[in-house]
Formats: C-alpha cells, sequence, structure tokens
C-alpha cells in the first residue's frame, strides 16, 4: 500500500502489489525466525557497519580467503567492493547483517559473493539478498553472475542450486585428494529472473502472477 507520494504508509507481504517507485525486488523481508530486515543498496556510509560486522565474523566463516581477517586488509577489501561493485546490505534496527554483490560492475559476467553474520544464518536472509543482487544484475544487462565455493560447503552449494547457478567445473583430483574449487555460472536472461522481480503478494502466493491481478514483474525494471 503507497500513500500519495509513493511511500508506504504500511507494509504487509501478502498485500503488497508494488509501484512504479519500487526497486527491481521489494526491499522488505521477513527472515524464517520472524524478524523483518531491510535489503537495499549499500553505501559509502555504510563502510564502518560493513567493517563491524565483518570484525565480528567468528573463525571459519571465510570463503576462498574472503572477509580478509587482518583489519587493514578488511577495510581495503570493503573500499574496493564499495567502489567496484553492485553491493546490497541488510539492514536491522541499528545493525547490517548481510552483505551481497558481484564485482566489478562493468564486465559481462562478475563475480558474486554473499556474506551472513553466523548469528543470522539459516533464515533464509542470504537467498534474499542474493536475489536482489541477481535482480539488479538482470535489470543492469549483465550476461551472467559467476562464482567459486569450496567442495565441502554444502549449504552454500545448495542456496546456490536454488538460485539457479549451474556447475561450470569440479575441482580435480591429484593423489587421490580433490584439489581447487568448484565454479558455477547464473544465466540473466530475463525469463529466467523474472520472479525475482514479482511483488510480494505474487511471491507469497496471495495473487497468482496468471491471474493477471498483479504488476508485471518487470513493471519497474
Amino acid at each position: 500500500m503507497t500513500d500519495a507520494d509513493g511511500t508506504c504508509s504500511y507494509w504487509s507481504p501478502t498485500e503488497c502489489e508494488g509501484s512504479a517507485h519500487c526497486p527491481p525486488r521489494c526491499p522488505r523481508f521477513v527472515d524464517r525466525a520472524g524478524e523483518a530486515w531491510v535489503v537495499r543498496p549499500a553505501t559509502d556510509g555504510d563502510r564502518e557497519a560493513l567493517v563491524a560486522m565483518y570484525d565480528d565474523f567468528a573463525p571459519g566463516e571465510q570463503a576462498q580467503g574472503l572477509p580478509p581477517r587482518h583489519r587493514p586488509r578488511l577495510e581495503d577489501w570493503i573500499d574496493d567492493c564499495l567502489a567496484d561493485g553492485c553491493n546490497f546490505v541488510v539492514e536491522g534496527d541499528d545493525r547490517l547483517v548481510g552483505h551481497a554483490l558481484y564485482t566489478p560492475t562493468d564486465v559481462a559476467e562478475p563475480e558474486f559473493a554473499v556474506f551472513v553474520h553466523q548469528d543470522y544464518q539459516d533464515r533464509g536472509i542470504g537467498t534474499e539478498v542474493s536475489k536482489h543482487v541477481l535482480a539488479a544484475a538482470a535489470v543492469a544487462d549483465r550476461d551472467a553472475l559467476t562464482l567459486v565455493v569450496e567442495p565441502r560447503n554444502r549449504a552454500a552449494r545448495h542456496v546456490y542450486d536454488e538460485l539457479g547457478f549451474e556447475t561450470e567445473s569440479e575441482p580435480s583430483f591429484e593423489g587421490g585428494r580433490r584439489m581447487g574449487a568448484i565454479r558455477m555460472r547464473r544465466p540473466l536472461d530475463r525469463e529466467s529472473t523474472a520472479a525475482f522481480r514479482h511483488p510480494p503478494v505474487v511471491r507469497t502466493g496471495s495473487v497468482d502472477v496468471a491471474d493477471g491481478g498483479s504488476p508485471d514483474p518487470a513493471a519497474s525494471d
């Protein structure tokens, strides 16, 4: 529901039909624990909050060496992400708990990454912020997103599979040991990403997209 100026007067996912003012995907999100979040594009003003979030990551939460553990390297990495990438953050009342991005923004098939603070994992937050990045990349006419993931990280692989990433190459075996990471790619054709841009009233099943009672999922592209 919207006021005359297009801003939300209140929000219910079973009633929200979107508007011409909406981004490619609705920024409001309720996780599996029933907690509400806002998923939005990151700004330079989020730098310190991102540093604080990553600085609080538990040992073992890195993927391919990211986020860096050493504070100066962490700050440099965040600066590079904000300068060169398309970034989204997951924001609560007073904190950031998730960050996803693709980088760089000037290539046809940039690299994708997603991170969620360990205290908020397994609640659908990583999947939701990832859908924002995929929707934004599709609207920006990127051809695909790519990533690398460790074979042992089955939880991440399951999320990537659900998001439509396809395995491009498997790790090799040397001396009976698995070497290297899995490379995956997610094509960003309009048809396969349309569902990520449906308004909440469609995503919750309150309105069937075939009924014609909801906006075109790409109406706000």
